[in-house]
């Protein structure tokens, strides 16, 4: 991952971070209860979001090659592109 999306990432993720004290404040408080099942829609959603940034990133990289490689990126055959594709989809649909 290049420094620029790693800083990218870590600001998404600081994003998160702070919804989700947002959401603890909530719940402290005794927040209305779809006020906090709304944050909790955002964090779970800002969540899926960074995941298939990272999926991307990772099909970019460390699968396809079409980018510089990652140190974890190695040649696959055909068949071993298609099943870590395939695992790829399977964390992201979890």
């Amino acid at each position: 991952m290049d420094e620029n999306a790693k800083k990218q990432l870590d600001r998404r993720l600081a994003r998160i971070e702070g919804q989700v004290r947002g959401l603890r404040r909530l719940v402290e408080e005794d927040a209305y209860c779809i006020d906090v099942l709304n944050q909790i829609a955002a964090v779970t959603s800002a969540l899926n979001q960074t995941a298939a940034a990272i999926a991307s990133g990772h099909i970019r990289h460390c699968i396809t090659g079409t980018e510089s490689a990652h140190s974890h990126a190695k040649s696959m055959s055909t068949e071993e592109l298609h099943e870590e594709l395939d695992e790829v989809l399977r964390r992201l649909a979890r």
